[in-house]
């Protein structure tokens, strides 16, 4: 089978490709990125040998490049290529209508034409909107974003279900709760803390810290990307969770206690607009249909990425290099601004 992994540069597509090599020797992989800041093939530098690995550099809004690659003989598509970042939505909402929406459109449409055999949409928990103190997301839950970011996802989920009921393709759309582990850009909650907290800077913790997240480590959330590759009903969403609910506090203190720092670096700041209370996954439909189940607990799998950030300097350093530091400085100070004017 030859594979076409959109946004596989990334955390969790990057994760996707490595799990795929390791446990499926009749897979071949093709990665298409676009490259951008959070598009990192130094995550992929072991496999530049394998050949049953590809890279190929371009943007699934570009019908140019899309077609050009789907004509390499592709039999499935992963669409993990996506704008991922609340913060970032909230700044500029218009590029991640053009890469969720617009560029989901476009890959689905040529995949049409191409007759690819299946499309998977890597979507998420956030197109749900937010959780009251009780309760799970299923998969018949009604769509209600709160976020720009959300709204985006939520859109292209909807294009993938036109395709299913009008042109009877063979797409299934997954829904994942909060994914953690190695290689995550440290833009988002746990990479970020412990990169802070490993220099003694300040961890900032949105409102009170006490939004609620169910989390997931990359390794279990790519074993079931595969039983759904393998396995999944056409038309259908699955709902990939843990059921392994953390408050953003709890997380943040969990991480000082391991790398043994004082909970005063923890700084309390203005809660973004929009920022959904709590998020937990029924994952109900994918362990009974596909036997798929989480096979690591929250806490060794924060252990293990703790002592993977201390170990990986080389991959830190390019990462937080000069452009990546004035890139997001400038972001965050633009954040800043837009959340004291709102």
């Amino acid at each position: 089978m030859k594979l076409l992994i959109t946004g596989g540069a990334g955390f969790i597509g990057s994760s996707f490709i490595r799990h795929l090599l390791e446990n499926q020797q009749d897979i071949e992989v093709t990665n298409f990125d676009c490259l951008t800041y959070a598009g990192n093939l130094g995550n992929l530098s072991d496999l530049c040998t394998n050949s049953r690995y590809k890279f190929v550099k371009g943007n699934i809004a570009s019908s140019k490049d899309v077609e050009a690659v789907l004509s390499q003989g592709i039999d499935a598509v992963l669409n993990f290529a996506a704008e991922t970042h609340v913060d970032r939505s909230i700044l500029n909402p218009s590029s991640f209508v053009q890469t969720n929406v617009y560029g989901t459109q476009v890959l689905l449409e040529a995949c049409r034409k191409k007759k690819i055999e299946r499309f998977i949409q890597i979507s998420t928990d956030e197109v749900y909107g937010s959780l009251q103190e009780a309760g799970k997301f299923t998969e018949k839950s009604p769509i209600s974003p709160n976020s720009p970011y959300a709204a985006s996802k939520g859109s292209g989920d909807l294009l993938i279900r036109s395709y299913y009921k009008t042109y009877k393709m063979d797409v299934i759309i997954t829904r994942s709760c909060n994914n953690y582990g190695p290689f995550q850009f440290p833009e988002k909650l746990i990479p970020l803390m412990i990169l802070n907290a490993l220099e003694d800077k300040s961890l900032p913790v949105y409102g009170d810290g006490l939004h609620i997240r169910d989390w997931i480590h990359v390794t279990d959330h790519c074993r079931a990307l595969l039983e759904v590759l393998l396995k999944g009903q056409p038309g259908k969403v699955y709902n990939i969770g843990s059921s392994q609910e953390k408050q953003n506090l709890e997380i943040v203190r969990q991480i000082l206690g391991i790398l043994g720092k004082s909970e005063e670096l923890i700084q309390f700041v203005k809660d973004r607009p929009g920022h959904d209370r709590r998020y937990a996954i029924d994952a109900t439909l994918i362990q009974t249909e596909l036997g798929w189940s989480p096979q690591i607990s929250f806490e060794q799998g924060l252990l293990d990425t703790v002592s993977w950030y201390q170990e990986k300097t080389d991959w830190i350093k390019n990462v937080l290099s000069e452009n990546y530091l004035s890139y997001y400085q400038q972001m965050y100070e633009e954040r800043d601004t837009t959340l004291q004017n709102l």
